[in-house]
């Protein structure tokens, strides 16, 4: 079992060779790379860790009020109010994006003739290969490209072997989200092709007007009431400007979750009391949530201003930007998106993510993702530097 570097780990060898200071750039340089805001937390949330610090003596069990809260964040969001054994408070995202995987295919559940298989939109969030490495599971990359508007899709014959989808909508890195008639087709083919289906939906509180749907809703929509063989996993880290917090949740399938739940106990994986508490807060701070909202929609509209030729969707903070067309020559086993991140670290300090390294078979090549984390006038100046190394590296 091998699995490969994490996109950050590469970025670090990339630029290894590369030193801004000798073109006498300063420490001013942001880290543009990781979808991690910039922003503050709300600070009710962080007095509420200081207050119940003490509660970290006991073991973690579950409270009840976290559940409770993060199921009315549900029926508020998309006007579904899910029972208690439709969902579970989870660590974050990335523990249960992992760790459902492996209870899928340790289980049984949805088995076909063929070898265990995951399929994942590509580029990807690397967990989802990780999963698919741990699991010793054949993969099915479902390309992202302007050719096909950045949306995935499965052949028959792969819909006939596949174990588990895992669709990313609102995408990252593109953007691009699946409508409700699209999400609607995903269900019944979940249905009719027996294979679980799995939203990871983190970034749906990330929009300008109007509010992507859940994968959830489309089960209603198609009639799937019981949601059955469908799930969504969500966050509060990009919503509210708190990854550290790690709080998030699966939701959907009862029948699966009752299961997962009990497999749950065994990984050691439960939320301490005091993070409980405070995430009890979070999920409720709507207001603050909006001023974030109208943040990230705001630098979109710098970033399109300043790359017009951009496909920049409204739901996401991040700007995918080609840089494929450049008259540079490419070193050997480089790629586009690789040099322009060099030459960009060296000129300004500046980092960003090389897309050939969130995705495979060349999927993400040609591609830079930005991260549009930052208060909206430093986010400006930022952006109209990157142009300049951007233009001068096209022409």
């Amino acid at each position: 079992m091998i699995f490969n570097p994490y996109p950050f780990e590469r970025l670090r060898t990339l630029l290894e060779s590369c030193n801004p200071s000798a073109s006498g750039v300063g420490s001013d340089g942001l880290n543009l790379s990781i979808g991690e805001p910039a922003f503050n937390a709300p600070e009710k949330v962080v007095q509420t860790l200081r207050d119940h610090a003490d509660l970290i003596r006991y073991y973690p069990s579950l409270d009840t009020k976290l559940q409770e809260v993060q199921r009315d964040f549900f029926y508020k969001r998309f006007n579904i109010a899910l029972q208690e054994s439709e969902l579970i408070p989870t660590f974050g995202s990335r523990e249960v994006l992992f760790n459902f995987t492996h209870f899928i295919f340790t289980s049984g559940i949805c088995k076909k003739e063929n070898k265990p298989t995951l399929a994942f939109p590509n580029p990807f969030y690397q967990i989802y290969e990780g999963a698919q490495i741990a699991n010793h599971a054949d993969v099915i990359y479902m390309p992202l490209c302007e050719q096909n508007d950045f949306k995935p899709k499965l052949v028959k014959s792969d819909l006939e072997k596949v174990s588990m989808v895992i669709l990313n909508s609102p995408n990252n890195p593109t953007g691009q989200i699946l409508n409700k008639q699209e999400l609607i087709e995903w269900v019944k083919l979940a249905l009719e092709y027996n294979f679980i289906l799995v939203n990871d939906e983190c970034y749906s509180e990330i929009y300008k007007d109007d509010a992507p749907p859940s994968l959830l809703e489309a089960c209603v929509a198609a009639g799937n009431t019981s949601f059955k063989n469908t799930l969504v996993i969500n966050s509060i880290s990009k919503r509210l400007s708190a990854p550290g917090l790690r709080s998030g949740f699966i939701a959907g399938d009862s029948c699966i979750l009752k299961d997962y739940k009990v497999f749950r106990t065994y990984v050691g994986i439960s939320m301490p009391l005091t993070l409980q508490k405070a995430s009890i807060v979070a999920w409720q701070e709507d207001e603050y949530a909006l001023s974030i909202r109208k943040k990230f929609a705001k630098n979109l509209e710098i970033a399109q201003e300043i790359f017009p030729n951009a496909r920049i969707y409204p739901y996401t903070f991040y700007l995918w930007l080609h840089v494929a067309d450049t008259k540079r020559v490419i070193p050997k086993d480089f790629t586009s998106d690789m040099l322009f991140t060099q030459e960009l670290y060296s000129k300004t300090g500046h980092k960003v993510l090389p897309g050939s390294f969130l995705g495979r078979n060349t999927s993400g090549v040609g591609y830079v993702r930005i991260a549009l984390t930052h208060e909206e006038d430093r986010m400006r100046k930022v952006l109209l530097e990157i142009k300049d190394c951007y233009n001068d590296f096209i022409s």
